[in-house]
């Protein structure tokens, strides 16, 4: 069978498919790709492509089990194969035996590998997308790590990319459901400053640094958990916002001040610890 043996993986590997939809009531959040629009132009790189992917940060490294043709995409990276430099992103054919290397490059922390054909594993809850915090799907609910042996098995699909260019500047939101009861000087403060990205991220959320003291001042706010969704900006007791992100937990008690548009999610999971963060309040009809 045709495979990848990884010899290095980041802390974050993980398979990724479109996603597990419809389980947010059962508990479950739909997982998938952290940057959907990469993952996306991986696939559409390739005549064809399987809808499940590797996602990386930090770098991967693995060797080739029979000949295999693949894309890669998002963020920016390093890639060898063989030990010659690649393109970035790109789409290649590798022979049994060869050795690819990535590693993190000026910008962006998630790259996508798809593959022509589809990665076989069984399908769980209708996805083979792994949430890793509570061990469900992927490759046997965790993530990947050295020595794990990738295999492949049905050819894939055509893949549409998003025709949308990034955004640059503010990432845009909508103002939550709870946005009214932070005081008016709070929610002026929260669009003027800027935070940090923190070094305290994964694919459950972001945490922000607050270096001017947004929320210093707001009362607490105690209330009954209810649904969320990714790119939910909910504030801790003590003033830390944190963004929850694509395997983010079905319900919170938190106050959320804002939403991050899913047009901009994608870019908000691609920036860097320490890099400033600014949030632009747009309309719903802007948003969709």
């Amino acid at each position: 069978m045709t495979a990848i043996l990884l010899t290095r993986a980041g802390p974050l590997t993980t398979l990724q498919d479109a996603g597990r939809f419809g389980m947010l009531a059962h508990g479950i959040s739909a997982s998938g790709p952290m940057d959907r629009g990469a993952y996306l132009a991986a696939g559409a790189a390739l005549e064809r492509a399987g809808e499940t992917a590797i996602e990386f940060s930090q770098g991967l490294e693995f060797d080739t089990v029979g000949d295999l043709r693949l894309a890669v995409a998002g963020g920016d990276f390093k890639l060898w194969v063989n030990g010659a430099a690649a393109d970035w992103p790109g789409a290649m054919t590798l022979k049994s035996g060869d050795h690819v290397a990535i590693a993190p490059g000026a910008w962006g922390n998630y790259g996508y590998l798809r593959f022509v054909r589809e990665i076989d594993i069984t399908p769980v809850l209708g996805s083979r997308s792994t949430n890793v915090t509570v061990g469900l799907g992927g490759f046997k609910g965790r993530a990947l790590k050295a020595g794990d042996r990738v295999g492949f098995g049905a050819e894939g699909q055509p893949v549409v990319a998003l025709d949308a260019p990034r955004s640059e500047g503010p990432i845009r939101v909508i103002w939550g459901l709870h946005a009214d009861l932070f005081d008016g000087a709070v929610r002026r403060r929260y669009v003027e400053q800027g935070f940090l990205v923190s070094t305290n991220l994964d694919r459950m959320g972001v945490r922000l640094t607050d270096p001017v003291g947004v929320f210093d001042g707001q009362r607490k706010l105690n209330l009954v958990s209810d649904a969320i969704v990714p790119g939910d900006i909910q504030i801790l007791g003590d003033g830390t916002p944190i963004v929850l992100m694509r395997d983010h937990q079905p319900t919170g008690g938190y106050p959320r001040i804002a939403t991050v548009v899913s047009a901009d999610l994608d870019r908000f999971a691609q920036l860097r610890p320490g890099t400033e963060v600014r949030f632009r309040p747009v309309t719903l009809e802007h948003a969709r």
